[in-house]
């Protein structure tokens, strides 16, 4: 059975604002108690972008405690008991622990602690006296060994792991004119089931998830659905890593992944797969590599650049390596000591494409990590 979140998002929006968490504090991405003179942005500026990624329902009176010893980051925050989302010692209440946030990100890693899975959990009860009813959402191509993954540790546990095949995932970039669109959104609230901001960086706007009945373009009239290809530009721009292209399962790591950037793991929580190796890298402060936006000298046409090709430097020395792109952007992972030297790949036919790397502007200002 569907639940449906659209008046709790309507009853949140009169309150103040939707809240999530990050490791820089609390960031207000949406919210209906601005000023008056706030003016809604047009409808047009609405960009909706149809994502290829699956939804996993996770439901049951155990599905906290289960997803906790399975994923990088701390479930309990977003069920609303973790330690961010209590008050401070001695103080009133504040947002941060009056809302816990509705979405999290996370990675599924094996026990060697590389990464199997990026996925985003999105909280559907509204109380931690409901039963936990949480949607996963993965790659659309290991929707199937991501259920298998979560059903081999399931056990006796009582949850009930499903594909969700009646929803639709959206992305929504905020345009340069776009302003605060959840008052466009308030209007509409009861067609879509989540609307939250997406909790890997700001950004990258909002995550939406509507029943696949629902057009969007009559859920925002004026609005208009944007090329997947645009969103792809856009992640590779900001060097937001998403899906198996980017991470590879049994290849990746959680660190060299920006997993820690993207407030995807908790250092704090406990037990949890993979756990060991991420911790001892945390904790001894070197990260050697990382993955970085890159920029091509021209663009080439997709898969002209075979995944996982040697990225070089000047001298023929290796840097890195090329993960995925489009066109003249993609993301690779470099050695952090190389990333300002003039790096090329060596391409099929005796030819080399020129690339230069940057650091996006979102990353911490201060960390030696």
């Amino acid at each position: 059975m569907l639940v449906r979140v659209g008046a709790a998002l309507r009853g949140l929006s009169r309150r103040g604002c939707l809240w999530t968490r990050g490791s820089g504090g609390t960031r207000r991405l949406s919210g209906g108690g601005g000023g008056s003179g706030d003016a809604p942005p047009p409808p047009a500026a609405v960009r909706w972008f149809p994502l290829s990624r699956a939804l996993l329902r996770v439901q049951g009176p155990e599905a906290a405690a289960f997803l906790q010893g399975l994923l990088t980051n701390d479930v309990a925050q977003l069920m609303g008991g973790g330690e961010a989302a209590s008050p401070p010692a001695g103080g009133a209440p504040s947002p941060q622990s009056a809302a816990p946030p509705r979405a999290q990100y996370a990675h599924v890693l094996n026990v060697q602690g590389r990464c199997l899975y990026d996925i985003l959990l999105y909280r559907l009860h509204e109380s931690q006296e409901e039963e936990p009813n949480i949607l996963l959402e993965c790659d659309y191509t290991v929707l199937d060994s991501v259920q298998k993954h979560l059903k081999l540790y399931k056990i006796r546990r009582k949850v009930n792991i499903a594909p969700c095949l009646d929803l639709a995932l959206w992305a929504v970039i905020p345009g340069e004119q776009s302003g605060d669109i959840s008052s466009i959104f308030d209007k509409c609230a009861d067609k879509t089931l989540i609307l939250t901001p997406d909790p890997r960086a700001e950004v990258m706007g909002w995550r939406l998830i509507t029943s696949k009945e629902e057009n969007p373009l009559e859920i925002v009239p004026g609005s208009h659905i944007g090329n997947i290809e645009e969103y792809h530009r856009h992640r590779y721009k900001q060097g937001i890593a998403e899906g198996v292209k980017d991470i590879p399962p049994g290849v990746a790591l959680p660190l060299e992944s920006n997993l820690a950037y993207m407030n995807g793991i908790s250092f704090t929580k406990g037990c949890y797969i993979g756990q060991e190796l991420t911790a001892r890298t945390h904790h001894t402060g070197v990260i050697r590599k990382r993955l970085l936006p890159v920029q091509l000298s021209a663009p080439l046409p997709l898969g002209s650049i075979p995944e996982g090709a040697a990225i070089l430097t000047e001298s023929g020395k290796s840097a890195g390596k090329y993960r995925a792109g489009g066109d003249e952007l993609g993301i690779a992972l470099l050695r952090l000591a190389n990333i300002n030297e003039p790096l090329h790949i060596n391409l099929p036919g005796d030819t080399s494409v020129n690339l230069t790397a940057s650091v996006p502007n979102w990353w911490p200002k201060t960390t030696n990590k």
